[in-house]
């Protein structure tokens, strides 16, 4: 399925074909990319056009672009896989051609991509990071109907995005979630963040039941999780399926090998839907991670987003859009301030 965009005439107004990737714009796709960041863009897939086709055709990647009619590429925007569970899908890395930007293909592309690719193809459910040195991605996502659950505190280096836009230092990151397909679940809330976890699951819309998490981790039973290291951005994200009375070295573990690889940032993500997910995030703040915020269906069940900093944050220097977005930043920061305190008394 097809869209066209009609405009008045003049070059950056010209009619437009908005659709999924075939075989044949790959090579499009790469040259959008090679002409917006040089060869400098930090995710290579992007300039291999038989790779690019290939994730597409399994479905890790959907790249919806914006044609004009001459056959050039001159916007994409992708839902792509980067949770544990398969059927939730992260929105991003959208670009426009230079010449094409301020005619609202930006805002076509993202449309596009949620109201139509995402229903069509059966996915569960979304959600994007929207950076939060400037406000605009944030107000699209509202608008496009995703609430605000988390925030990734200095998650990426600026130098990621210093040949389009302009940061400083390591950059927070908004999380916003859209559910298209609810489950309904049983959550069991760690005592420290009760009253944080009701306020971001307030506006969701998806039914689930709250429950007080109060099990001891399960003795004898081995932590299972998968790490991923994102070295350019010097960021690990631990996904901690089943969190077992070893969790504490397990952990001492990861992260020794986390640091040796150059990463600032730590991530770990808890399964809610366990009833001994407060013991585990004891475990964690006694490490010095301190709350994220809420995960919808990361793991199929929901997450819980815990973080460290091997690096000082910067909160004065984070954007936010809305007053909710506002109070998550607050919960965050002050359980900061707890753990640093914890940490050093």
């Amino acid at each position: 399925m097809t869209q066209q965009i009609t405009g008045n005439g003049s070059k950056s107004e010209r009619a437009y074909e908005v659709r999924l990737l075939r075989p044949e714009d790959a090579q499009g796709v790469v040259n959008l990319f090679l002409a917006v960041y040089g060869e400098e863009y930090p995710v290579k897939l992007f300039y291999d056009a038989e790779a690019l086709t290939r994730a597409n055709e399994n479905g890790d990647y959907y790249t919806v672009l914006a044609r004009a009619p001459e056959g050039e590429v001159i916007g994409v925007q992708h839902a792509f896989r980067s949770a544990p569970y398969p059927s939730l899908y992260e929105l991003g890395v959208g670009l426009v051609l230079k010449e094409w930007r301020g005619r609202g293909v930006a805002g076509t592309l993202g449309r596009y991509v949620v109201n139509d690719v995402i229903p069509r193809l059966n996915i569960e459910a979304a959600f994007g990071e929207s950076v939060c040195y400037h406000l605009h991605m944030q107000h699209m996502s509202s608008q496009l109907e995703f609430t605000e659950t988390a925030l990734e505190v200095a998650l990426m280096p600026a130098e990621t995005y210093s040949l389009e836009e302009h940061a400083a230092g390591r950059v927070a990151t908004l999380l916003q979630f859209r559910s298209y397909k609810p489950k309904m679940q049983t959550l069991f809330l760690p005592a420290v963040y009760d009253r944080e976890l009701r306020f971001m699951y307030a506006n969701l819309g998806d039914q689930r039941e709250f429950a007080r998490a109060g099990e001891d981790l399960p003795s004898g039973t081995p932590t299972r999780s998968d790490m991923k290291i994102f070295s350019f951005a010097q960021v690990a994200r631990i996904a901690i399926h089943e969190a077992g009375s070893d969790l504490d070295s397990h952990l001492a573990a990861l992260e020794e090998d986390a640091e040796k690889q150059g990463v600032v940032v730590l991530q770990a993500c808890l399964v809610l839907t366990s009833s001994s997910v407060g013991a585990a995030v004891e475990v964690l703040r006694n490490r010095g991670y301190f709350l994220g915020g809420a995960l919808p269906r990361w793991f199929d069940d929901d997450g819980l987003l815990m973080q460290k900093l091997l690096c000082p944050p910067d909160f004065e220097a984070i954007k936010l859009h809305n007053a909710r977005a506002h109070e998550i930043l607050r919960m965050v920061r002050d359980d900061w301030k707890r753990v640093q305190a914890r940490a050093h008394g």
